[in-house]
């Protein structure tokens, strides 16, 4: 096996390695969602649509490796990483507000440390949409769906 060849074959072994996390990852995160009945609000809704819409997408393009499969699969990656950060800020104010009526005196820093440090709802926890968005990237870039300028890349690689 020549050295190109080598590359190109872990490479794809990478990718589906990365495929396989996302796949799990997107699992174990609506499963937690549902499990803390995560669905009070609309805003609430956005990890389960944006979640749904990556099974779907990621399906899509395992059954597809085109070009537009990718390509739908890297915008949706960006927006779980928009969701991500958003959640991160919904979470943030609504400790803020607790931690406001609890204690009106808080501001600033000390305000800032209260709202991060509260146990519900978890201000980083969104910040797995992130997660799950960056490996998505990861797993798309530089793919032969896209990238087709290398010939030692095999359609058959993910």
């Amino acid at each position: 096996m020549s050295p190109s060849t080598e590359a190109v074959a872990t490479l794809g072994a990478v990718r589906r390695i990365l495929l396989g996390i996302l796949l799990l990852g997107m699992a174990g995160t609506s499963a937690d969602l549902l499990l803390l009945q995560h669905l009070e609000d609309t805003t609430q809704l956005i990890p389960f649509v944006l979640l749904g819409a990556g099974f779907g997408v990621v399906g899509w393009h395992l059954f597809q490796r085109s070009r537009l499969s990718l390509t739908a699969l890297q915008l949706l990656m960006v927006l779980f990483v928009a969701a991500g950060i958003l959640g991160m800020v919904f979470h943030f104010q609504a400790n803020a507000e607790f931690q406001l009526e609890v204690d009106p005196s808080l501001a600033g820093t000390s305000l800032a440390w209260r709202a991060l440090q509260a146990k519900t709802p978890p201000a980083l926890a969104p910040a797995v949409m992130v997660q799950l968005g960056l490996i998505g990237l990861v797993y798309s870039y530089r793919h032969p769906a896209i990238a087709r300028r290398n010939i030692a890349i095999e359609e058959s690689d993910l």
